[in-house]
Protein backbone atom coordinates (compact mmCIF):
# COMPACT_ATOMS: atom_id res chain seq x y z
CA UNK A 1 0.00 0.00 0.00
CA UNK A 2 1.30 3.41 -0.90
CA UNK A 3 2.21 5.82 1.86
CA UNK A 4 -0.01 8.36 0.12
CA UNK A 5 -3.11 6.20 0.70
CA UNK A 6 -2.56 6.17 4.45
CA UNK A 7 -1.83 9.89 4.54
CA UNK A 8 -5.01 10.54 2.56
CA UNK A 9 -7.03 8.34 4.92
CA UNK A 10 -5.65 10.17 7.98
CA UNK A 11 -6.43 13.54 6.41
CA UNK A 12 -9.90 12.46 5.21
CA UNK A 13 -10.74 11.31 8.74
CA UNK A 14 -9.56 14.73 10.00
CA UNK A 15 -7.05 13.07 12.32
CA UNK A 16 -4.54 15.87 11.67
CA UNK A 17 -5.54 19.11 13.38
CA UNK A 18 -3.93 22.54 13.40
CA UNK A 19 -3.83 25.07 16.23
CA UNK A 20 -2.09 25.15 19.62
CA UNK A 21 -1.99 21.79 21.41
CA UNK A 22 -0.43 20.50 24.60
CA UNK A 23 1.22 17.10 24.15
CA UNK A 24 1.31 14.23 26.65
CA UNK A 25 4.99 14.83 27.45
CA UNK A 26 4.18 18.43 28.42
CA UNK A 27 5.37 20.23 25.28
CA UNK A 28 3.21 22.17 22.85
CA UNK A 29 2.72 21.84 19.13
CA UNK A 30 1.09 23.71 16.25
CA UNK A 31 -0.43 20.45 15.03
CA UNK A 32 -1.95 17.37 16.60
CA UNK A 33 -2.45 13.87 15.26
CA UNK A 34 -5.58 12.60 17.01
CA UNK A 35 -5.08 8.88 17.46
CA UNK A 36 -8.62 8.45 18.72
CA UNK A 37 -9.92 9.74 15.41
CA UNK A 38 -7.83 7.36 13.30
CA UNK A 39 -8.24 4.43 15.70
CA UNK A 40 -12.03 4.64 15.52
CA UNK A 41 -12.28 5.18 11.77
CA UNK A 42 -12.72 1.87 9.89
CA UNK A 43 -10.95 3.09 6.75
CA UNK A 44 -7.91 4.30 8.70
CA UNK A 45 -7.80 1.09 10.75
CA UNK A 46 -7.90 -1.01 7.59
CA UNK A 47 -5.13 1.01 5.92
CA UNK A 48 -2.98 0.82 9.07
CA UNK A 49 -3.49 -2.94 9.42
CA UNK A 50 -2.58 -3.45 5.76
CA UNK A 51 0.52 -1.27 6.05
CA UNK A 52 1.71 -2.98 9.25
CA UNK A 53 1.06 -6.39 7.64
CA UNK A 54 3.13 -5.42 4.58
CA UNK A 55 6.05 -4.37 6.78
CA UNK A 56 5.94 -7.55 8.85
CA UNK A 57 5.57 -9.79 5.78
CA UNK A 58 8.97 -8.59 4.56
CA UNK A 59 10.78 -9.87 7.66
CA UNK A 60 12.52 -13.23 7.88
CA UNK A 61 10.66 -14.25 11.06
CA UNK A 62 7.05 -13.54 11.94
CA UNK A 63 7.08 -12.06 15.46
CA UNK A 64 4.29 -11.97 18.00
CA UNK A 65 2.61 -8.57 17.99
CA UNK A 66 2.37 -6.38 21.09
CA UNK A 67 0.21 -3.33 21.58
CA UNK A 68 0.73 -0.71 24.24
CA UNK A 69 -2.41 -0.30 26.36
CA UNK A 70 -4.68 1.52 25.75
CA UNK A 71 -3.89 3.46 22.61
CA UNK A 72 -2.40 0.72 20.45
CA UNK A 73 -4.90 -2.03 21.30
CA UNK A 74 -7.18 -1.34 18.30
CA UNK A 75 -4.11 -1.25 16.03
CA UNK A 76 -2.64 -4.52 17.26
CA UNK A 77 -6.06 -6.22 17.14
CA UNK A 78 -6.77 -5.30 13.50
CA UNK A 79 -3.20 -6.14 12.51
CA UNK A 80 -3.55 -9.54 14.18
CA UNK A 81 -6.70 -10.19 12.18
CA UNK A 82 -5.02 -8.99 8.97
CA UNK A 83 -1.92 -11.17 9.47
CA UNK A 84 -3.19 -14.10 11.51
CA UNK A 85 -0.38 -13.41 14.01
CA UNK A 86 -1.29 -13.55 17.71
CA UNK A 87 -0.81 -10.54 19.94
CA UNK A 88 -0.29 -9.50 23.53
CA UNK A 89 -1.06 -6.26 25.33
CA UNK A 90 1.59 -4.48 27.38
CA UNK A 91 0.31 -2.38 30.27
CA UNK A 92 2.14 0.59 31.77
CA UNK A 93 1.77 -1.06 35.15
CA UNK A 94 0.37 -4.29 36.53
CA UNK A 95 -3.36 -4.41 37.19
CA UNK A 96 -4.30 -4.00 40.82
CA UNK A 97 -7.08 -6.59 40.51
CA UNK A 98 -7.73 -9.95 38.87
CA UNK A 99 -4.53 -11.59 37.67
CA UNK A 100 -2.38 -8.52 38.26
CA UNK A 101 -0.71 -9.03 34.88
CA UNK A 102 1.38 -6.42 33.14
CA UNK A 103 1.39 -8.48 29.93
CA UNK A 104 -1.98 -9.80 28.76
CA UNK A 105 -2.07 -12.72 26.35
CA UNK A 106 0.04 -15.78 25.66
CA UNK A 107 3.78 -15.03 25.62
CA UNK A 108 6.53 -17.65 25.80
CA UNK A 109 10.04 -16.96 27.07
CA UNK A 110 12.40 -16.19 24.18
CA UNK A 111 9.58 -15.23 21.83
CA UNK A 112 10.35 -12.46 19.34
CA UNK A 113 7.91 -9.57 19.72
CA UNK A 114 7.36 -6.37 17.74
CA UNK A 115 5.64 -3.46 19.47
CA UNK A 116 2.92 -1.64 17.54
CA UNK A 117 2.27 1.93 18.60
CA UNK A 118 0.07 4.78 17.43
CA UNK A 119 2.20 7.92 17.65
CA UNK A 120 5.84 8.31 18.65
CA UNK A 121 6.93 11.61 20.13
CA UNK A 122 9.54 10.74 22.74
CA UNK A 123 9.06 6.97 22.38
CA UNK A 124 8.87 6.48 26.13
CA UNK A 125 5.65 4.43 26.06
CA UNK A 126 7.28 1.96 23.68
CA UNK A 127 10.43 1.86 25.84
CA UNK A 128 8.30 1.06 28.90
CA UNK A 129 6.43 -1.65 26.99
CA UNK A 130 9.69 -3.16 25.73
CA UNK A 131 11.03 -3.30 29.27
CA UNK A 132 7.88 -5.09 30.49
CA UNK A 133 8.02 -7.56 27.59
CA UNK A 134 11.72 -8.20 28.14
CA UNK A 135 11.10 -8.80 31.85
CA UNK A 136 8.52 -11.39 30.77
CA UNK A 137 11.23 -13.13 28.71
CA UNK A 138 10.50 -11.77 25.22
CA UNK A 139 13.05 -10.58 22.70
CA UNK A 140 12.10 -7.08 21.56
CA UNK A 141 14.11 -5.15 18.98
CA UNK A 142 11.55 -3.30 16.83
CA UNK A 143 8.77 -0.79 17.23
CA UNK A 144 6.33 -0.10 14.40
CA UNK A 145 4.46 3.17 14.71
CA UNK A 146 1.76 4.80 12.62
CA UNK A 147 3.17 8.33 12.94
CA UNK A 148 6.66 9.40 13.99
CA UNK A 149 6.45 13.03 15.11
CA UNK A 150 10.25 13.21 14.56
CA UNK A 151 10.83 14.68 18.03
CA UNK A 152 13.41 12.28 19.44
CA UNK A 153 11.60 8.93 19.63
CA UNK A 154 14.00 7.25 17.19
CA UNK A 155 17.02 8.27 19.26
CA UNK A 156 15.41 7.40 22.60
CA UNK A 157 14.38 3.97 21.33
CA UNK A 158 17.85 3.35 19.89
CA UNK A 159 19.35 4.02 23.33
CA UNK A 160 17.23 1.11 24.58
CA UNK A 161 18.16 -1.28 21.78
CA UNK A 162 14.99 -0.65 19.76
CA UNK A 163 14.67 0.19 16.07
CA UNK A 164 11.81 2.51 15.10
CA UNK A 165 9.95 2.04 11.82
CA UNK A 166 7.11 4.41 10.98
CA UNK A 167 4.37 4.19 8.41
CA UNK A 168 4.42 7.98 8.04
CA UNK A 169 6.35 10.84 9.57
CA UNK A 170 5.23 14.28 10.66
CA UNK A 171 7.05 15.65 7.60
CA UNK A 172 4.94 13.39 5.37
CA UNK A 173 1.68 14.45 7.04
CA UNK A 174 2.49 18.14 7.07
CA UNK A 175 3.84 18.42 3.53
CA UNK A 176 0.84 20.57 2.48
CA UNK A 177 0.16 22.13 5.89
CA UNK A 178 -0.41 25.84 6.54
CA UNK A 179 2.84 27.83 6.58
CA UNK A 180 2.77 28.48 10.36
CA UNK A 181 2.89 24.76 11.20
CA UNK A 182 6.25 23.28 12.21
CA UNK A 183 6.98 19.67 11.30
Amino acid sequence: MANEELIAALRDAEAVKFGEFELSHGGTSSYYVDKYVFETDPTCLQRIAEAFAERIAGWDEQPTLAGVALGAVPLVAVTSVETGIPYVIARKQAKEYGTGNRIEGDLAAGEEVVILEDIATTGQSAVDAAEALREAGATVERVLVVVDREEGARENLAEHGLELESLVTASDLLADAPEDVDA
